[in-house]
């Protein structure tokens, strides 16, 4: 049993450990309960044909006595041996899916060299007698127990159902007589067979939870793991802060690649990119708030970046739109007259630049 202090539920990482050295709740008594009881349907339902199988094979075998000489066994042997595996094959199919199933619905199939090691312990005769008259040992003795009187008592109830039929068996015929045994064999082994089913299952459901408080956690062994998974917890928030001023630093100089930097004016700025040869709408390179939209604007002064005031614009970029994303449809008109008056302007300056009579007064 776990200490008290183990409260919490183990986490995915210790199952996984546990799975690892091949500890899962698993019930071998529910397996064979299953397997059996497939095995003991799939005899009843081929039964029937036992009969015209069984007077088959006599009569190949007295033909080939009559055709061929029989001082060889072999011819012999191998006939019986295909006879008994035409017969044995379709119980050991469904036998063999049935163990199948089950230990797949238990938890898989789990390969482990942990339960291979040398456990010299289990060789001590006085760790196994003190194993066996232990309360644990007891127990085991009386969860054996429990199954077989009800096995018992079911047996003794039948028998006296049918004490009738069995006390005039000899008035029978044989194929009545073998009818009757088999029909009698097969309720005797359902019936004891669906009996350890139940308790198969239950005892499963108690191993189950056994397991699951034997992997049982300390908060303090919950934080440990915690740590040893995603590291110290000052120590991811120190990693966060420097992405997020390297994410920063990374847009402030992308800011002078802009054609234009909207903002709101103080809460927001956001830096928009376009090149018609390869570019189907504005880009988004760079977005701020508040500190960081500050220093995209001195940013932006610094490389002659024009920046215009457009409160609705901005809020609206900075919300629908992420870094290196387009801007969507609905944001192409505002954008587009943003994008004009911009141009128009940088044309009016550099005609402006280059015009005679600004030519004359820087001369003069």
């Amino acid at each position: 049993m776990p200490p008290d202090n183990r409260t919490e539920k183990a986490t995915p990482r210790r199952k996984s450990k546990a799975r690892e050295q091949g500890q899962i709740a698993r019930s071998r008594d529910l397996t064979s309960s299953l397997t059996l009881l497939a095995a003991i349907f799939t005899l009843s339902w081929l039964a029937t044909s036992f009969p015209a199988r069984w007077l088959g094979f006599l009569h190949d075998s007295l033909d080939t006595a009559i055709r061929s000489d029989l001082s060889s066994t072999n011819q012999l042997l191998a006939s019986v041996g295909v006879a008994v595996l035409r017969w044995a094959a379709p119980v050991m199919f469904v036998a063999w899916l049935a163990a199948i199933g089950s230990t797949v619905a238990q938890g898989g199939i789990v390969f482990s060299a942990q339960p291979f090691s040398p456990n010299w312990s289990r060789l001590n005769p006085a760790n196994n007698l003190r194993n066996i008259f232990s309360v644990a040992g007891a127990s085991r003795m009386l969860k054996t127990l429990l199954p077989f009187t009800i096995i018992l008592y079911l047996l003794v109830g039948m028998f006296v159902r049918v004490w009738p039929e069995i006390a005039r068996i000899s008035t029978m015929g044989v194929r009545a007589t073998l009818a009757f045994a088999f029909s009698l064999i097969f309720e005797v082994a359902w019936k004891s067979v669906l009996v350890m089913l139940a308790w198969s299952g239950f005892d499963y459901f108690l191993q189950r939870l056994s397991f699951e408080r034997s992997l049982r956690m300390t908060k303090e062994e919950v934080h440990q793991e915690a740590k040893d998974t995603d590291g110290n917890p000052q120590v991811r928030t120190r990693i966060r802060k420097l992405r997020r001023d390297i994410r920063r630093r990374w847009k402030l100089k992308d800011v002078k690649r802009a054609n234009v930097v909207v903002t709101n004016p103080e809460h927001f700025a956001v830096a928009l990119e376009y090149k018609a040869d390869n570019m189907k709408a504005p880009v988004v390179i760079a977005k701020g708030r508040n500190l960081v939209a500050q220093r995209i604007k001195h940013f932006a002064l610094w490389h002659d970046v024009p920046i215009v005031e457009n409160r609705a614009l901005a809020q609206a970029l900075y919300k629908t739109v992420e870094v290196g994303e387009s801007i969507p449809a609905s944001l192409y008109t505002a954008v587009a007259e943003i994008l004009a008056f911009i141009y128009r302007a940088q044309a009016r300056a550099a005609a402006a630049a280059g015009s005679p009579s600004s030519a004359l007064r820087g001369r003069a």
